[in-house]
């Protein structure tokens, strides 16, 4: 003997202190639009707090990559002059390749803040300061 059963979605009554109330057999699906919105204000919120920190800190990481490249700089010209025994011209076209490969191989670095620039040392200082001084500072 085979039993067939069949399920078939049916509401069931429930009586709970002398109220009746519906019982569905399938789950609800689905959100709601309160729910859908209670998440994009969220979503907004948290936006509204890291996007301007992303980009301050952003900011700010590439000035001190440009204060690293000055020191870094700085550092090859002294190099130079106790290498050589005289400081290199202005444009440190001595010491990039192919006239040196022994103080920058890939070449003279560039300001992150403002690439289309480059470093140029001082004749009478010999060091090299923000080229830039017209277009950006590294003052925070």
């Amino acid at each position: 003997m085979f039993f067939t059963l069949k399920l078939k979605e049916k509401k069931e009554v429930i009586q709970k202190g002398g109220i009746s109330m519906f019982k569905k057999d399938k789950f609800k699906r689905g959100f709601t639009l309160i729910e859908i919105l209670f998440v994009v204000v969220i979503i907004a919120i948290l936006a509204a707090v890291v996007i301007p920190r992303l980009t301050t800190t952003t900011a700010t990481a590439k000035q001190n990559a440009c204060d690293a490249n000055i020191a870094n700089i700085n550092t090859q010209i002294e190099k130079y002059y106790f290498d050589v025994g005289s400081w290199p011209s202005a444009d440190l076209d001595e010491m990039t390749p192919p006239d040196s490969y022994d103080y920058f191989p890939d070449g003279l670095p560039t300001c992150p803040v403002t690439p289309s620039e480059t470093y140029e040392m001082d004749a009478t200082t010999h060091r090299v300061k923000d080229s830039g001084t017209t277009t950006h500072d590294h003052t925070i």
